[in-house]
């Protein structure tokens, strides 16, 4: 698309007390072709814009892609994703890598697919002490905030289509607001799919006998990330003799360059900037051995997909999970060979994508 970042939030900004903000796509950009896969070609209606959060002059960023010329979908057909700790939803789940996204192969398959970017993130609203040194306010934008986000984002789909129900997909952090929320409301939930899911950290080494732990440093409102520190990140964990191969080449420089567009400092600082709300709840929750969520409230489907060099959420977080889900109808675990946290991104991206696709397409076929 020709327009920039900066100048869809400037018209964002001009519209911002509508609840429901046009975002037009640029009209010059071609259909996206559905060829991908051996599925037949057929172009795919793309629309962006913002919605109304429950707190006055806070937006939310949407996409939805879905065939072209259907606007009526079952509830088994629509698919809600929410990202992670650090980066927006976009330029990951619809970033058209080797010719098309993960969004673009779901709405292929006949899905109505939508993304959301909580506040602080992406193209939703960026809270104004953003803009203030970080130490000057506390951790913006905790897990209860983002769980409230994703309710707002689940009730104008589920009003949009005329369901009770939809599918929800979440990556890292994004597993537990979708957990969260499936818990909260599971008769709103078709099924669950939860990728690189965060859960409680093994106890950390203890301090020497009689020294009391380390005190952690305060967190401010928010952090900054170099483009450096996310490809070291990324690979960490990758065996040496593997990184060459992991990613095929340019999809990194691609997804940063997208990812760092969507702030609008990032131009003149080099850095993006991402809520320590997260970060909070971590220190709160995760690594203190308390569970945000009690997977026993989740009612739905679930598909737990994983692997093997993650280093942020350990093969050990999502087993743990699996079995701590003893009240989902059924539930399937996939762990990846040769990929990472990113693998959404890497050469074996298929590999979940079809997972996932599987688990959402076939029918319930437990015995009654």
């Amino acid at each position: 698309m020709k327009n920039s970042p900066h100048h869809l939030r400037a018209a964002f900004l001009a519209i911002a007390a509508l609840a429901l903000t046009p975002f037009a796509t640029n009209a010059a950009d071609p259909p996206s072709p559905c060829t991908t896969s051996g599925t037949a070609e057929r172009p795919l209606t793309v629309e962006n814009y913002r919605i109304a959060s429950e707190m006055p002059g806070i937006e939310l960023f949407i996409r939805n892609k879905r065939p072209e010329g259907v606007k009526a979908f079952p509830a088994d057909r629509i698919v809600l994703y929410v990202h992670g700790a650090t980066y927006p939803s976009e330029t990951a789940f619809d970033l058209p890598l080797g010719g098309f996204s993960w969004m673009d192969y779901l709405a292929c398959r006949g899905f109505d697919v939508y993304l959301v970017d909580l506040r602080g993130y992406g193209l939703s609203t960026r809270l104004p002490e953003m803009n203030a040194p970080p130490n000057e306010h506390p951790p913006l934008v905790n897990t209860d905030v983002a769980v409230r986000d994703v309710a707002t984002a689940i009730e104008h789909i589920r009003h949009r289509r005329a369901v009770e129900r939809i599918n929800l997909l979440g990556w890292s952090w994004g597993t537990t607001i979708m957990a969260s929320y499936a818990g909260q409301h599971p008769e709103r939930v078709q099924r669950l799919v939860l990728y690189a899911p965060l859960w409680v950290r093994n106890p950390p080494p203890a301090p020497p006998a009689g020294a009391p732990p380390a005190a952690e440093e305060p967190l401010g409102a928010y952090r900054t990330v170099t483009k450096d520190m996310a490809r070291k990140r990324w690979y960490a964990g990758v065996p040496d003799a593997k990184q060459k191969e992991l990613v095929p080449p340019g999809w990194f420089e691609a997804w940063v360059d997208a990812t760092w567009a969507t702030d609008p400092n990032s131009a003149q600082s080099g850095l993006l900037r991402a809520p320590n709300g997260v970060l909070q709840d971590v220190r709160n929750f995760w690594a203190a051995g308390k569970p945000y969520y009690d997977p026993a409230r989740i009612m739905a489907p679930t598909f737990i997909a994983h692997a093997e060099w993650d280093a942020d959420t350990p093969s050990y977080m999502a087993q743990t999970l699996f079995g701590l889900l003893i009240n989902a109808p059924w539930k399937r675990m996939v762990e990846i060979g040769d990929g990472t946290h990113t693998v959404i991104m890497e050469k074996n991206r298929m590999q979940l994508f079809q997972a996932v696709q599987q688990f959402l397409e076939e029918p319930d076929t437990r015995m009654k």
